[in-house]
């Protein structure tokens, strides 16, 4: 019978003392593995984001914040309609705004209970936010791919 694993030690002990380090190192080096391709820590980068404004939208990056805080609802004469993205909205959330979707939701169930403002609407992908963005006047989006026909606000 051929062994595939010998446990015992040269030096006469049992062998646990190198199969315990040799399990640490294999649980160590899977944690480092899974860190890394989780991207946690910053190692992963987020993807870039463009913000896109429609006709006569014009806007600084942080202005943006405001917009979709419901706190800017005017660029000069024109009411503004911000969209939200479901493609790119936690990467947004994230990367643009500084906080969770939950906390997000939280602030905008204030202010629609306060204010009796309403959230932005959430389309599911890119081309549907550029879409809306090119036909409606005073929108503003944000998308994970450069948009063609459609002014960029500013990239993140």
């Amino acid at each position: 019978m051929t062994t595939l694993v010998n446990f015992s030690s040269p030096s006469g002990s049992d062998g646990r003392g190198e199969w315990r380090t040799a399990v640490k190192r294999a649980l160590l080096f899977a944690l480092w593995a899974s860190v890394v391709a989780t991207g946690r820590f910053g190692l992963a980068q987020t993807p870039t984001l463009y913000v896109i404004g429609g006709q006569g939208v014009t806007l600084t990056g942080t202005e943006v914040k405001e917009v979709y805080l419901g706190d800017k609802v005017f660029s000069g004469s024109v009411k503004l309609v911000p969209v939200d993205n479901a493609a790119a909205r936690e990467a947004f959330l994230s990367k643009v705004m500084g906080m969770t979707p939950s906390k997000y939701e939280s602030v905008w169930t204030k202010k629609a209970f306060r204010d009796a403002l309403n959230p932005p609407n959430l389309l599911s992908t890119d081309a549907q936010v550029v879409e809306f963005v090119k036909r409606t006047i005073g929108a503003v989006g944000y998308v994970s791919t450069p948009p063609s026909d459609v002014t960029i606000i500013q990239k993140f």
